[in-house]
């Protein structure tokens, strides 16, 4: 039968991290490609708990899991203590792995690694087995720009070794990119340091990278995809998955009587609001923002945990009842292709960034790279409004009521949504950017 193409994809184990680089695997897998997919123990049994026994996954990947170093009652929510513990952990995991491959049939063996860029020590492992690097970016191409230039900056004193702003200057990777200033970054110094030492990670592991896929494209960030060398980009993968599953990849139980509510809505009236995973708002954000959406007047669905809504301000659930829908977790994808969602109001994370294109943007980042790609959506794809901070660092009640005012009066904002949707779903037409680069980079695999 001769030796099959066998690619093992490792992400980083974080919601954000697994969604989109399981949706790379399943278009890769496709193609008639072996596919190995490794995730911690922790998230394995949460993804087979979520796949049905007879599901495309199953069929078209090979899920195996290794431990994370973390006991089952540690909070895998915490990023620190997590990052740590899979750095010490797993590469040793992933080497015993690797070999064990490699030993057990010679038309078995690996021959790429799809390595999340947040596991860089498996793009050297790769290399040092003689097998082909592809790091996976999941953020905007910008963002890895910006990480790739670091050691630079900080070389020249930008920063200091903690990542805080030595020189009070934007920093200007092009004139055509919107620049960087101190407010983009963290203001907790433990986890503007987390941020910085992840940039510093990144940009110490390219050396191994044989090339670097991106969740992005050149509709969307031209000039920032230009300044990485080796980058495919072949985003959005959103717009990508037309295979049969139904599977997004997200691991937590999805409330699909929010679909059944958005039916009974007029359209374009709800305001859609999540924040991720990862997103804790303090208790004077969320009641200003509660009050805001009541004052709004919009009918409105509020992904947010049920311990919160408890914590609401006296009355506020009662009097939207009519009008309002809480739910835990949302299938995002398909609420935000629904007709009666008018706008969403995000925390700007790449996958929720991606997944809203077509629908005007509420911008309210908290961490990260958030803060740059609200950039992107407010000022250079125009397609949605920053929720402006009091000077107590609260986005206010009222600020909340008058821009879901302004942005719904928008014309033109909508417009650009809709110009921004069709231009990605055009890169994926079989002679679109990302398509193409998809296809090119499946066909490489082959040959290896």
């Amino acid at each position: 039968m001769g030796r099959q193409p066998h690619v093992l994809v490792l992400p980083f184990p974080g919601q954000g991290h697994i969604a989109p680089i399981l949706k790379l695997a399943l278009r890769i897998a496709a193609h008639g490609v072996k596919l190995t997919f490794v995730n911690t123990e922790f998230i394995h049994a949460k993804m087979m708990a979520s796949l049905p026994e007879k599901s495309e996954e199953r069929r078209l990947i090979n899920f195996v899991s290794v431990p994370d170093g973390l006991d089952t009652e540690d909070d895998r929510r915490d990023l620190i203590k997590l990052t740590e513990s899979v750095h010490r952990t797993m590469p040793a995991q992933i080497r015993d792995l690797i070999m064990k491959i490699e030993e057990s049939n010679s038309d078995e063996r690996i021959s790429c690694v799809v390595a999340d860029t947040s596991v860089g020590w498996a793009h050297e492992m790769a290399k040092n087995f003689g097998i082909e690097a592809v790091a996976f970016w999941t953020s905007a191409g910008a963002c890895l720009a910006l990480s790739l230039h670091i050691p630079l900056l900080l070389e020249a004193g930008v920063f200091d070794n903690n990542g805080t702003f030595i020189i009070d200057e934007p920093i200007s990777l092009s004139k055509d990119l919107p620049s960087w200033t101190s407010s983009d970054f963290e203001s907790d110094p433990e986890v503007q340091k987390l941020v910085f030492e992840f940039c510093l990670f990144v940009s110490k592991y390219a050396k191994f990278y044989d090339r670097i896929i991106c969740n992005s494209n050149y509709e969307l960030e031209s000039v920032a995809l230009q300044l990485i060398p080796n980058i495919l980009p072949i985003g959005p993968l959103t717009i990508s998955s037309n295979h049969s599953s139904s599977f997004t990849g997200i691991l937590l139980p999805q409330d699909e009587t929010c679909l059944h509510w958005l039916e009974k809505q007029p359209p374009s009236s709800v305001i859609y609001v999540a924040f991720g995973s990862t997103a804790t708002l303090s208790l004077q954000q969320a009641e200003e923002l509660a009050l805001g959406l009541e004052l709004s007047g919009q009918p409105f669905l509020w992904v947010v945990q049920s311990d919160s809504v408890a914590r609401f301000p006296e009355g506020f659930v009662e009097r939207v009842a009519n009008r309002a829908k809480f739910v835990e977790w949302a299938p995002q994808e398909k609420v935000l292709a629904h007709p009666s969602v008018a706008c969403f109001m995000s925390h700007c994370g790449w996958n929720s960034t991606l997944e809203g294109l077509g629908v005007p943007f509420l911008c309210l980042p908290y961490f990260a790279d958030q803060f740059y790609n609200k950039k992107y959506i407010c000022d250079v794809w125009k397609v949605g409004l920053e929720l402006e901070e009091d000077e107590n660092g609260i986005k206010t009640r009222h600020e909340i009521s008058s821009k879901i005012k302004l942005l719904l009066s928008s014309d033109v904002i909508k417009a650009n949504a809709l110009h921004m949707k069709e231009a990605c779903r055009k890169s994926w037409d079989e002679d679109g950017d990302s398509f193409s680069n998809l296809k090119k980079f499946i066909e490489h695999v082959k040959s290896l």
